[in-house]
């Protein structure tokens, strides 16, 4: 980045020590552990905050081209802890409680706008917000014993929680959704492959690695072409069709600026092959 630009606009992670969760660089992947084993890595107010917050800072660190969330102790996450999230929320005042239901939309929506890729690698228990942050996920790696929920109809609220109603159906189809948040019930990892919630399905002693490596190939892809990429995904699911191919012909003569197209097409004529290459 320009140097004049780069003020409030090029942030660093390295020094990033966070209270709530465990987070690591590796390369051009960021990796957020949840680490609460002992309960299944439940999430408090803090760490809702904490990871919003992260999530927008990521917008400004050019570093990081891909994202990858998981839990640690065989589990992703069980939800909104019972005891510090579920039970003061039965006391509060409205003001209060719409205050935190924002919040956790707000994570959602830092998922959402942040420019790098998000993979989810998914074992265990995914259940509630734990079954949002996958959803809200770009990419999916699961296993067979994963088991995802979307618990809020068997905790006596509404299956339209931070966004589902909205996503959920176009991942999965409208039947399916309804099927998922009406009951509540687990989705399986196999039947989540299949219905297409998950993109891929590995053993368990594998996922982290899979998802890794997975993540890593994208960090070496075009990170700016990437990025575009998901702004496109997300923002043509309110467009028409012609209004969609007018945004993608200004969003690909953008990405035609960029020095990754032109290093590609140098590469092609001098080695006869795309200098990005999946894997």
């Amino acid at each position: 980045m320009t140097p004049h630009l780069a003020s409030g606009n090029s942030q660093s992670l390295a020094d990033f020590a966070p209270q709530h969760f465990l987070w690591q660089q590796q390369g051009g992947v960021g990796v957020i552990t949840l680490n609460r084993p002992e309960r299944k890595n439940p999430l408090t107010f803090d760490s809702y905050a904490e990871l919003r917050d992260l999530f927008r800072r990521l917008s400004y660190v050019n570093e990081l081209k891909a994202i990858v969330v998981h839990g640690a102790g065989g589990n992703l996450c069980s939800g909104g802890d019972v005891h510090e999230i579920i039970g003061p929320l039965t006391g509060m005042s409205m003001p209060d409680l719409l205050a935190f239901t924002r919040m956790t939309g707000d994570l959602v929506k830092a998922m959402r706008a942040c420019p790098q890729p998000i993979l989810s690698a998914i074992d265990g228990v995914c259940a509630g917000a734990g079954a949002i942050l996958a959803m809200a996920s770009d990419l999916r790696v699961g296993t067979a014993r994963s088991k995802t929920a979307f618990l809020f109809t068997r905790v006596g609220l509404a299956g339209c929680d931070m966004g589902a109603c909205a996503m959920l159906p176009r991942i999965v189809g409208q039947g399916r959704a309804s099927d998922l948040l009406y009951s509540g019930r687990s989705l399986g990892g196999e039947e989540a492959l299949a219905w297409g919630f998950l993109n891929r399905v590995t053993e368990p002693d594998q996922l982290l690695d899979e998802t890794l490596k997975w993540a890593g190939e994208i960090a070496r892809g075009p990170g700016f072409g990437h990025a575009m990429t998901k702004r496109m995904l997300h923002q043509e699911w309110s467009m028409g069709v012609d209004e969609a191919i007018e945004a993608e012909a200004q969003a690909q003569a953008i990405c035609m600026m960029t020095q990754d197209f032109h290093r590609a097409y140098e590469a092609f004529v001098a080695k006869g092959k795309p200098v990005f290459q999946g894997n």
